[in-house]
């Protein structure tokens, strides 16, 4: 029996998965699991990397101790964030996301190159945490000064792992540098915003083995973890799926990137996939109900709260995807400064949140069904939230379509395929 590991880490956890093949069909069980988020240094928001790494290795062990030999491993990450080297030392901090730094940047870099231009280039959607906004205010604060390399967040993990600096495809998409055309970094966003060149190297696609771990291969999977979950979700039809975490990102499969008028207007994403594209859009996610947890009652196990919110008559919504949702100081402020009524019970705001994210797939639905000129009759729905039957039945009624649900950890079965298949 062959054993390969999945390192799958979002951005409130992560969790090490191991798989292997038995009567046809891969079977996992889980051996590892951390918590990650974001620290407040320095007034910004930033990732423990040393944490992670820390994390990432105790993991690997834990899989030694109940496996024995392990043949491969392969880490994934959400996207659009990176770790700054000068050779092979790190550059801190490691800053997140959600981070505020790169606002005052957005303005400068559609001078440079304004974003209908980006857009035709990437086809890459808007959003302000976007990799190069991300750069372009590194290099104003001059933290580019004599930086050799940038890898993505898996890329830097595993580089930890194995000394080797890699540059994968599917996650780089995600940064809004990558040209929808060729595949590869587009030498024409480079110059424009005045990056240094030699940051960006050729990229390597998922199932390339790049070094070795104490006698374990490292392997790119799909780096991007939503292109590793689309890689995991076992479909029988064309259809639409969401990936439900932290974010939910709703898409497509299609065999190249659509850099229309209409999908820069509804601000659609064309991400890499292995072997086609991912055309799908961003929506905020469990990152509402998540916060709002947080916030209201923390010790509040998820069950109790459903059962509040499907009790709650509250009707009021709010637009999941504002820009106030992102990373406000009180989530609860926010949906009170968006709502004409108060909500009176804890109840009232996770009904208002699962309703207005029902809403937005439905949004969804019905831009990519016009973009696309097709109609789906189903969708899938695979990651955290396809455990929630209330959110389920909120999106099959919102939507008119077939609701798929498959609470699998389709990144982590993403991720062991492509290591299997090499």
């Amino acid at each position: 029996m062959k054993y390969y590991l999945a390192v799958d880490i979002g951005a409130s956890s992560g969790r090490h998965i191991v798989g292997w093949t038995e009567d046809g069909e891969v079977k996992t069980e889980e051996l590892y699991r951390f918590p990650n988020g974001v620290t407040e240094k320095d007034g910004h928001l930033t990732w423990d990397i040393d944490a992670l790494c820390d994390h990432v290795k105790t993991g690997i062990e834990k899989a030694r101790e109940r496996f024995g030999k392990i043949e491969s491993l392969s880490v994934d990450t959400w996207g659009v964030d990176y770790v700054l080297l000068k050779g092979d030392e790190t550059v801190y901090p490691c800053y997140a996301y959600r981070d505020s730094r790169t606002e005052p940047m957005i303005y400068e870099v559609h001078k440079r190159i304004p974003f209908s231009e980006l857009y035709r280039r990437t086809g890459i959607q808007f959003q302000p945490f976007n990799t190069l906004y991300q750069l372009y205010a590194d290099k104003k604060a001059g933290r580019l000064e004599g930086v050799t390399d940038f890898l993505m967040m898996p890329e830097y993990l595993m580089y930890r792992l194995c000394g080797v600096k890699s540059h994968e495809y599917t996650n780089a998409t995600t940064g809004g540098m990558v040209s929808a055309e060729t595949g590869e970094f587009d030498p024409a966003i480079i110059e424009a915003l005045g990056l240094p060149e030699q940051l960006f190297h050729k990229l390597q696609q998922p199932g390339t083995v790049i070094g070795e771990y104490e006698g374990i291969k490292v392997v790119l999977c799909a780096t991007h973890d939503t292109g590793s979950a689309v890689e995991g979700i076992p479909m029988t039809e064309d259809a639409p799926y969401i990936s439900s975490g932290t974010w939910s990102l709703l898409g497509v499969k299609t065999p190249k990137p659509i850099t229309n008028a209409a999908s820069e207007l509804a601000n659609w994403s064309n991400e890499g996939g292995v072997g086609y594209n991912r055309y799908q859009k961003n929506i905020m996610g469990m990152w509402l109900v998540n916060r709002l947890r947080s916030e209201l009652c923390p010790d509040k196990p998820f069950g109790g709260i459903v059962a509040e919110a499907e009790a709650s008559s509250f009707e009021e919504t709010v637009d999941a995807n504002a820009q106030s949702f992102l990373a406000p100081e009180s989530m609860k402020a926010a949906f009170d400064a968006a709502l004409t009524m108060k909500p009176q019970n804890v109840g009232d705001y996770f009904r208002c949140a699962y309703r207005s994210l029902a809403l937005s797939y439905m949004n969804a639905i019905e831009e990519l069904q016009h973009n696309t000129g097709k109609h789906y009759g189903s969708i899938y729905i695979v990651g955290g939230g396809a455990k929630n039957a209330f959110l389920n039945r909120l999106t099959k009624e919102a939507s008119g379509k077939k609701v798929i649900a498959l609470p699998i950890e389709a990144t982590a079965i993403g991720n062991l395929k492509i290591q299997m298949s090499i």
